[in-house]
């Protein structure tokens, strides 16, 4: 989709028919490129609020910022997979195109990317922030087709209404061999409140991306996280206090350590979350296949 200038403050789609042109408000010279007939955002107060966030987002600092990783611990399977990325992306030549979905900031362990020369990233969030380049949700990516070596989406699958939308314009938009890494919640309770709608099993996850092949695919936090988050929202219901769910997670903070003795496959069935790499193929895994791909401890034993 091409824009044109259509005064100081918007942009309009050039259509051949100008009936169907699109125009997009831009606010503090930035582009709020969201269709929203079809957007959960509403647009005079986004355009009025100047593209700010629809919900709080904390700058931890000083001991605050140290409980703050305390209770939400950096998980190995980001840096590893994280390095397995970057290893694949090593192999392209530069400058490598990369798209963050749901860039407003940067993800937990997603630095390295943002420190590479050889790495240009483009990111867009649904609110303003230093980090993005425009305003837009992911349902509708304003972007050209197979334009990205690479797409990260970390955390942002959950906040979407139509994920299989999302992931179709992920595939959209990323070249023939393109690469994405994905990570999103599955037993973890509801955040970010009314913004929040969905869920994943490891093998929801892996048919959600069934137009890519797998390269790794698993839990990104394993029972022991998951069980501190449980321990959170408990104490948090029982004493209505959010104070005190913090304070009763911190109490627990020690189960973490835990998930580096709990296999892979039980990792799988109880996870706080789930992640996945792949890269865009042709053809999509069909249904009956997923049933042979699951990954959990409950697979049925084979008879002898």
């Amino acid at each position: 989709m091409k824009l044109v200038q259509a005064g100081r403050d918007s942009l309009v789609s050039d259509c051949p028919d100008p009936s169907e042109a699109l125009e997009y408000p831009v606010v503090d010279h930035t582009p709020i490129l969201i269709d929203f007939e079809d957007s959960i955002l509403d647009r005079n107060a986004t355009v009025e609020s100047a593209g700010k966030s629809v919900v709080e987002r904390k700058d931890y600092r000083g001991i605050f910022r140290i409980i703050k990783h305390t209770l939400s611990p950096r998980k190995g399977s980001t840096r590893e997979n994280v390095s397995a990325l970057m290893r694949e992306l090593k192999k392209r030549a530069a400058p490598i195109r990369m798209l963050m979905v749901g860039g407003g900031s940067i993800g937990q362990g997603m630095r390295p990317f943002y420190d590479d020369p050889d790495i240009q990233i483009y990111a867009f969030d649904i609110y303003k922030s230093p980090l993005v380049q425009f305003i837009a949700d992911a349902h509708h990516v304003p972007l050209p087709d197979r334009f990205f070596d690479v797409v990260v989406i970390q955390a942002v699958l959950e906040h979407v209404l139509r994920p299989s939308d999302v992931v179709a314009e992920i595939w959209r938009v990323l070249k023939d061999d393109g690469l994405v890494y994905a990570e999103t919640p599955f037993m973890q309770q509801v955040h970010e409140g009314a913004y929040d709608f969905t869920r994943f099993t490891e093998s929801g996850h892996r048919y959600l991306f069934r137009r890519f092949d797998v390269i790794h695919s698993g839990a990104s936090g394993g029972p022991g996280i998951q069980f501190m988050w449980s321990v959170d929202y408990l104490a948090r219901s029982v004493f209505r206090s959010r104070a005190a769910g913090k304070l009763a997670k911190l109490a627990v903070f020690w189960a973490q350590y835990l998930d580096r003795v709990v296999p892979s496959d039980y990792a799988v069935d109880g996870a706080s979350g789930v992640f996945f790499l792949g890269r865009k193929a042709q053809s999509a895994v069909r249904p009956f296949q997923m049933v042979e791909y699951y990954q959990g401890a409950q697979k049925p034993r084979r008879r002898r």
